[in-house]
């Protein structure tokens, strides 16, 4: 954060898109508290600090009238929590333009923050609207991005805004900078070996990841339902496991390229495999490629366990994004809970973790060893996409 914030109003784009529950009160504040320092530092600094925030999707739920329903989807229902978090009052505009926000940015005084109404109620928002944009960025002196979760998306509030700001006036917050820096820790300058867990449901979700991790990982550990669309394109049975018969073909592309270029490819050797998608169904260990008729695979057993475990402890760079099966149902929770404990372990002594987000961030919190990795990402999308190399366009804003 290399500006002077002295006397100026810092427009800062948060991420405060945080789960509440049917009464509103927030399940996890972690986004909210990882916006913290960089709000604390330019009060600190002498600045004033309007927040600008999505909070889910408004336009794609609207009441049965097909009017924006506002009760579920209004940033109000942050500022009480918000306030304890900053040990500060905070005002609260009624909408992110208009008079009344103007009114309010305009009399904001040194040391007070202003949260300005969803920026989502706003059609103009998601189509990266100019005149729209223009209009939250007549709010603020300066602009700050530090909300990561959204920087893969060229929204009016995340990219388009920073175009009316030089590069004199614009800067990452300190999350979007220790997001960028970590990420960046794992795919330029890596200590080796560097291990890649990636699992989750799809092939089809992680094929950019996949085949970018191919030119930069030692070994790459594949589990979740994803793992089954391997184990049938090397001609297991698989019975009702997760598998997507169109990608059979390049997952075995996937198993030549990782030959073809020494990296470890590690699949989980066997499974816990029930005779139905519940945490009451019956269930018993398998041969991966050897799942009975009407089974499913819906964890990795004890094998694949000891396997990967080995794998994670010899590695001294780790990047782990998606979970190794339905860990939400306790049945099936112990090969995701074994992998989080042993990257924990292998933290401890001197390996460098990163948990890319999504499902696994949740798996890790669930193991309460959310402090015993390196860095946790809060964008599950944005730290996916940055790690397939792609551009987002709300860095890019910043650094033009």
């Amino acid at each position: 954060m290399q500006l002077n914030f002295q006397n100026k109003k810092a427009l800062v784009r948060v991420d405060f898109n945080v789960p509440l529950d049917k009464q509103y009160q927030i399940t996890d504040d972690t986004r909210m508290r990882a916006a913290v320092p960089t709000i604390q530092e330019i009060l600190k600094q002498g600045g004033s600090v309007i927040l600008m925030s999505h909070l889910g999707r408004p336009i794609e739920k609207p009441n049965p009238d097909g009017s924006i329903n506002k009760a579920k989807f209004t940033l109000r229902h942050l500022t009480a929590h918000l306030s304890e978090l900053l040990g500060k009052n905070i005002q609260f505009a009624e909408d992110c333009v208009g008079e009344s926000a103007q009114k309010m940015a305009a009399e904001l005084r040194v040391g007070e923050i202003l949260l300005l109404e969803n920026t989502r109620f706003h059609e103009e928002e998601e189509k990266g609207n100019h005149e729209f944009a223009k209009k939250l960025a007549s709010l603020g002196d300066l602009y700050v991005n530090d909300a990561f979760g959204t920087a893969h998306r060229a929204h009016a509030s995340t990219t388009t805004v920073a175009h009316f700001f030089d590069k004199n006036h614009k800067c990452f917050g300190y999350l979007m900078d220790a997001e960028l820096a970590n990420a960046k820790r794992v795919l330029e300058q890596p200590a080796r070996p560097l291990l890649a867990i990636v699992g989750g449901a799809k092939v089809s979700d992680k094929i950019l990841l996949l085949e970018r991790l191919m030119n930069l990982a030692d070994k790459i550990i594949v589990g979740g339902g994803m793992a089954y669309t391997f184990m049938k394109a090397q001609g297991g049975h698989i019975g009702n496991s997760l598998c997507e018969d169109d990608r059979l073909e390049l997952a075995n592309e996937l198993i030549i390229k990782a030959k073809e270029k020494g990296v470890e490819f590690l699949l989980p050797e066997d499974s816990i495999v029930a005779d139905g998608y519940s945490n009451e169904a019956n269930f018993t260990t398998a041969d991966s490629k050897a799942v009975p008729d009407a089974w499913m695979a819906l964890d990795i057993g004890e094998k694949a366990c000891s396997a990967f475990r080995e794998a994670i402890l010899s590695s001294k760079t780790i990047l782990w994004n998606g979970p190794m099966g339905v860990f939400e149902m306790s049945n099936f929770a112990n090969g995701t809970n074994t992998v989080a404990h042993a990257i924990a372990d292998a933290t401890s002594a001197g390996a460098f973790s990163l948990i890319g987000g999504g499902d696994s961030v949740a798996a890790l919190q669930q193991s309460g060893l959310t402090d015993r990795v390196s860095y946790v990402s809060t964008g599950g999308g944005a730290m996916l996409e940055f790690l397939e190399g792609k551009v987002l366009p709300g860095v890019a804003a910043i650094l033009e």
